[in-house]
């Protein structure tokens, strides 16, 4: 995904749309340069209370723009209860709180299991008229959402930074994936679900078209790394294809999904089409997979076993794009300044809290010391920041958690014999979850990193010596989400990615290239999941499909005063004949 700098001012795009309501403050001009960011002054002035000094020797901190804004002022308690009234609740409160800083974000509603059976109820109610609408209208709906995303992109990069701790150039990349989602269902759903006809089983005389008809309500379980693109970029191929949607986002990055919403409404969507519960996973998580025509969950390997257990108990469907331990393989002949460019990017988007991103890189022998000197001066200049505004390379952990298991990862492994390349140590200086962009070389089993899933800045470097052993080495894991090979030979590569079992396979990029062509399927082998979204797949899999046959003239059974017997021998007689000439 590339560098875009935002468009449209977000007061403004919010005022005139909605007059009389606060809009999200933003002070981002349309064609304003990309300001530089600084630990001084940042978002809810993460260095304000922090304590620490920065290592002499660590990564430097992103130069923040003069006036950045702080969290008080993008998310207003007013702000807040016009993008949470919405939520069906019945009086149980919860907050959310920003990585940079910990300090509360905003207060918001809580929902029962008895608040997700009435968002249900609602949600029906909804879908039964919503599927009557023509197809071409509801794919309008996502043309139009199109739109007001590009042009109101300051407001949600702004929450999605909040409520993630990510640096705005990721964030970035979640604008573009829904904007290319919307534009690609809103442009190619009505060739996916239009009526189909197939030969029957009598030519001519049966004729057979095939339907696709909405499951009713879908129940999404979203996830917190990506909580815009995983959100609404996964329920936008299920409303146009005419299903409502119960959606259960995670708490801490709820405001996000929620002004998503907000513009898919003024897109022309149905407001009750779209219902929205917040809680605890294990207490409103059940009961939105106890009440869905089919599940949508994006999480860990560990719940998303339990999710497709529920859903099978009520033999519904399911698709879990679940967790990961992506490989990249630099073979002997790749441009190592590229790949080691590609592996910044493959390893340390979004802080390594991407299912997609790389954990193990596989580096051709003789290429390896040119490649890890590259890579680890590449990392070790990599800017950290938590300030809303581009600049930073890097941003923050979303939670104690996730820094919990990277320290415990990273401590264990050099505990254990494994030489710690670049970063290592966590960032209080800018704020109390950052940790450094981490390189470790010497990894092996039994260290925890070596083949548990980290999901935060960390990467193992390993050396091969031909491609059959990088080849049974990437795919010695029960994962199977992602894997990235870089080599100046195109063929080669992608004789190679033939072999490799993960369902998207970049070559010379790290996860960009698979994950943004939407046409299409993306997903996981193995522990990684079930089902695809993007494409064909990521549309009707919120379908069932229906086979209309109509027969002409005579029936398929013994008429016109033949005999069974007579029958059975023009029959086969048929279908020898079928086959002769071709037909399938």
């Amino acid at each position: 995904m590339t560098d875009s700098q935002d468009t449209g001012t977000a007061a403004s795009a919010l005022g005139s749309a909605r007059a009389g309501e606060a809009p999200l403050a933003s002070a981002e001009a349309p064609d304003e340069a990309p300001a530089p960011a600084t630990a001084a002054g940042a978002p809810a002035t993460a260095t304000a209370t922090a304590t620490a000094t920065a290592p002499a020797d660590g990564n430097p901190v992103a130069p923040a723009p003069a006036g950045a804004r702080t969290a008080a002022e993008v998310v207003t308690p007013e702000i807040a209860a016009r993008l949470t009234r919405c939520v069906v609740s019945s009086g149980g409160r919860t907050a959310n709180h920003t990585p940079f800083t910990g300090e509360k974000l905003a207060d918001l509603p809580e929902s029962s299991p008895e608040d997700v059976a009435t968002a249900f109820e609602r949600a029906r109610a909804a879908q039964e008229r919503w599927a009557k609408v023509p197809l071409r209208q509801r794919a309008a709906v996502l043309l139009r959402f199109h739109d007001l995303v590009l042009r109101r992109q300051a407001e949600v990069l702004d929450l999605i930074q909040l409520e993630t701790g990510k640096a705005r150039l990721h964030a970035h990349e979640e604008v573009l994936a829904v904007a290319v989602t919307a534009r690609h269902y809103g442009r190619k759903a009505p060739a996916y679900l239009r009526p189909k006809r197939h030969t029957g089983v009598v030519p001519t005389l049966t004729k057979v078209t095939e339907l696709r008809q909405p499951r009713g309500v879908i129940g999404q379980i979203a996830p917190w790394n990506y909580p815009f693109e995983l959100s609404v970029g996964d329920a936008l191929p299920a409303f146009v294809a005419g299903n409502a949607v119960v959606m259960k986002p995670d708490t801490e990055t709820a405001l996000t999904a929620l002004w998503a919403r907000e513009q898919l409404i003024e897109a022309g969507l149905p407001e009750d089409l779209w219902q929205v519960v917040i809680g605890e996973g294990p207490v409103v998580g059940p009961a939105v997979v106890a009440h869905a025509d089919y599940v949508s969950f994006t999480g860990s390997t560990r719940t998303g076993r339990e999710v497709a257990q529920g859903a099978a108990a009520r033999l519904v469907g399911v698709s879990l794009e679940l967790g990961g331990k992506n490989a990249m393989l630099v073979l002997a002949d790749a441009d190592v300044e590229k790949a080691a460019a590609g592996a910044v990017r493959g390893c340390f988007s979004s802080a390594g809290q991407l299912c997609i991103s790389i954990e193990r890189l596989y580096v051709h022998e003789s290429v390896a010391d040119d490649f890890l000197q590259r890579f680890a001066a590449r990392t070790r200049a990599m800017r950290l920041g938590n300030s809303l505004a581009y600049g930073a390379e890097m941003g923050s952990l979303v939670g104690e958690r996730q820094l919990e298991t990277v320290t415990r990862h990273v401590e264990e492994a050099v505990a254990k014999g494994a030489e710690l390349i670049a970063g290592g140590r966590p960032r209080p200086d800018i704020g109390p979850l950052f940790y450094e962009p981490t390189i470790l070389d010497g990894v092996q089993a039994p260290m925890a990193v070596c083949g548990e899933e980290t999901f935060g800045p960390v990467v193992s470097v390993y050396r091969f010596r031909d491609e059959d052993e990088a080849v049974a080495l990437a795919n010695a894991t029960p994962y199977g989400l992602n894997s990235s090979i870089w080599t100046k030979d195109g063929r080669r590569g992608r004789a190679v990615a033939a072999r490799l079992r993960t369902g998207t396979v970049n070559v010379n990029e790290s996860y960009a290239a698979g994950y943004g062509s939407v046409q299409s399927p993306m997903g996981g082998m193995g522990d990684s999941g079930l089902g695809r979204r993007h494409g064909s797949e990521g549309i009707l899999k919120y379908t069932e499909g229906q086979t209309v046959a109509q027969q002409r003239l005579m029936p398929i059974a013994p008429s016109f005063g033949l005999t069974d017997e007579k029958y059975t021998q023009l029959m086969t007689r048929s279908l020898r004949a079928m086959k002769a000439f071709r037909l399938r």
